[in-house]
């Protein structure tokens, strides 16, 4: 299912090659125990504070490399039975590099101009392979990508007016590019590596502990005995579990193999089954606490407390699922799905008596964050261990954390992280490039003017490029591409930067869903039985809420928590209202079926109350006059169903 994530074929299994099998373990393990190593700050506690960051991440980064190389073939959808001698070279070239450089980062970073040579040897190895290992992990599109930057900063000084660059030649680009700490080496990396991984180590030690089937079980006690309760157990597992896995699809993977199943037999199509899975999985990347790891790193792009980040998140993640379980209930209404069988129904006592310490990592890293003020980092790694100690002695069902589980998850995590970190390291090299050619500068400067003409036309093709640069990668790697190349602009023109950073974060998810590369949506049609492109046309239509949300909290912060307490009570209230009839209009059904001029009279007063009040000067009004609208619609959906023959 990972493959299905990245747009490509399957790793190879290395059955066949149990010396890359061996070699690709050990890396594995080592990048996970290597980030532990950093977020529990050991270094510093048995005195080795002279170690730099960038020296653990430079192996850590010839390590993933090398990972690619012996997993993932040179032609990305043909398969090998062994791996080639050429990719085992390449391999220890990666690996030795990381490891000279390594050795010698404090050294170098210290004295580049005394070693020109070594640098430009180290770089000339290191920054090629990372740019391969990163095609051969997520295609060509991010690869096409980089090589306009790096074009740019060789021969941007060819362009006129304020895109014209201050550009360098081959040898410093590639030197700046390999070394500098605000390039390949510099910030998204070194978040990646020391904050990413240990959540992703977290989501593993949760699945292998019966995490999903916990998070599925307490849904189905809840829900299950209301209408279209299968569908709605899917939505609320995929929401708990997508926040902390970090990943749509392996969202959609581990749980929806349960839930899609059980949404079939309760009587949903393929089709929707497929679709409301996928766009319950991807909105657990934009679910609070953790967000897929990317509340973390926007709290560190924007130098804020994590807390505002969350506090920000609530209100939309709750209007998209508002959205998605009224679709689920009047999708079930109007095909007559019932509740579950009885006996499929576990008693909310049990399951949570037998699968309440699997609520404490989550309750550990709250209180560590927000109570003992300490780092993500920290957090995550205190959750870790809350489960680890508790895991050794109880389990959920079939499922417990045994040492062998134990050491598996830290080489699962290092299999799952390695394409993550290098995406993050050619964000890197794209954010490098935009600082020394000074193209961040003119190419928001040039954005601004074109947003004082229409913002909203800025903000359709910020969301057009957000869609079509997250095609194909993981959620932090969207993320930090996005926050990157997309927010700035936005930022300069005046957008408040949460808002900015949260509409492209959403934007980017979107991505998992939007045809043509709607890689969580072709993951649950893989599961469903049904077609791939019909299963990402529903799951658009089941999660039209997160494409309408960002416009809504850029025009007016309110809806993510800025501003007065009034305010934001009376936006989030009015957007409930008008998300719920929305729903409703697009599902065509209410109490029934809906007429055309109905469905068309509530829909349209569901966008007017979607409207936060402090939007505009008249937003008020049409909030109003939407409430009146939608009033009507209920009214005469309600008069018709009892006229209706029974």
């Amino acid at each position: 299912m990972k493959a299905a994530e990245e747009g490509q074929v399957p790793p190879v299994a290395l059955q066949n090659d149990p010396v890359a099998r061996a070699i690709c373990t050990f890396l594995a393990t080592t990048i996970t125990v290597l980030a532990v190593i950093w977020a529990a700050d050991l270094p510093r506690m048995v005195g080795w504070s002279s170690l730099y960051t960038e020296q653990m991440i430079a192996f850590v980064l010839g390590a993933s490399n090398a990972l690619i190389f012996l997993r993932r073939p040179f032609r990305r959808r043909h398969a090998r039975p062994t791996v080639p001698i050429y990719d085992y070279l390449i391999a220890i070239a990666s690996i030795a590099a990381g490891i000279w450089l390594t050795i010698r980062f404090p050294i170098l970073t210290e004295d580049a101009f005394y070693y020109p040579t070594e640098v430009l040897l180290i770089s000339l190895v290191l920054v090629p392979l990372t740019i391969e290992a990163l095609r051969r992990a997520t295609g060509i599109s991010l690869l096409l990508v980089v090589a306009v930057f790096i074009l740019y900063g060789l021969f941007g000084d060819l362009l006129d007016g304020k895109l014209q660059a201050r550009t360098m030649t081959a040898t410093e680009m590639i030197k700046y590019v390999g070394l500098d700490t605000t390039a390949m080496l510099g910030r998204p990396i070194v978040i990646a590596v020391t904050i990413v991984v240990v959540f992703v180590l977290l989501g593993r030690l949760l699945l292998v502990s019966g995490g999903s089937d916990f998070f599925t079980d307490i849904a189905a006690a809840l829900l299950g005995r209301s209408r279209g309760g299968s569908a709605k157990i899917a939505v609320f597992a995929s929401a708990m579990f997508g926040s902390i896995s970090g990943s749509a699809v392996s969202n959609v993977a581990s749980t929806g193999v349960i839930t899609i199943p059980l949404m079939q037999r309760g009587g949903y199509t393929a089709r929707s089954a497929g679709a409301i899975e996928a766009v319950a999985s991807t909105g657990g990347q934009l679910t609070p606490p953790i967000m897929g790891a990317a509340a973390f790193l926007m709290a560190e792009f924007l130098q804020v407390p994590y807390q505002d980040i969350v506090l920000a998140a609530i209100i939309p993640a709750l209007l998209f699922y508002v959205a998605l379980f009224v679709y689920t209930d009047l999708e079930a209404a109007r095909t007559g799905v019932t509740a579950l069988d009885p006996d499929q129904i576990p008693a909310v006592r049990k399951v949570l008596a037998t699968g309440w310490f699997l609520l404490v990592p989550f309750a550990v890293l709250i209180v560590v964050l927000f109570s003992l003020n300490q780092p993500a980092e920290t957090a995550a790694l205190a959750a870790c261990g809350a489960l680890c100690g508790i895991g050794l002695i109880l389990g959920y069902g079939a499922r417990r954390l045994s040492m062998p589980a134990l050491v598996a998850s830290l080489r699962d995590t290092g299999f799952a992280v390695v394409d993550i970190i290098v995406i993050t390291a050619a964000a890197g090299i794209i954010i490098g490039i935009l600082d020394r050619t000074g193209l961040s500068f003119g190419l928001g400067f040039v954005l601004v003017q074109f947003g004082e003409n229409s913002l909203f036309l800025l903000l359709m093709i910020t969301a057009g490029v957000s869609i079509l640069l997250g095609m194909g990668m993981p959620t932090t790697g969207v993320y930090f591409l996005l926050a990157a190349l997309a927010a700035p602009p936005l930022i300069n023109l005046g957008v408040e930067p949460i808002a900015a950073h949260m509409y492209v974060l959403y934007f980017g998810m979107l991505s998992m869903i939007t045809p043509p590369v709607a890689i969580a949506a072709f993951t649950a049609a893989n599961l469903s039985g049904e077609g791939p492109m019909a299963t990402a046309v529903s799951a658009v239509r089941f999660g039209w809420p997160a494409y309408v949300i960002p416009f809504l909290f850029v025009l007016s912060p309110t809806l993510l928590m800025k501003g007065d307490e009034i305010s934001i009570l009376l936006a989030t209230g009015t957007a409930i209202f008008g998300v719920a009839a929305v729903t409703a209009a697009i599902a065509g059904y209410l109490f029934d079926a809906l007429s055309p001029f109905n469905r068309l009279l509530i829909g349209c007063g569901g966008l007017a109350l979607m409207l936060p009040p402090a939007a505009f000067h008249s937003a008020l009004w049409l909030n109003a006059v939407g409430m009146v609208a939608v009033s009507v619609g209920v009214v005469l959906s309600l008069a018709l169903k009892k006229s209706a023959p029974q």
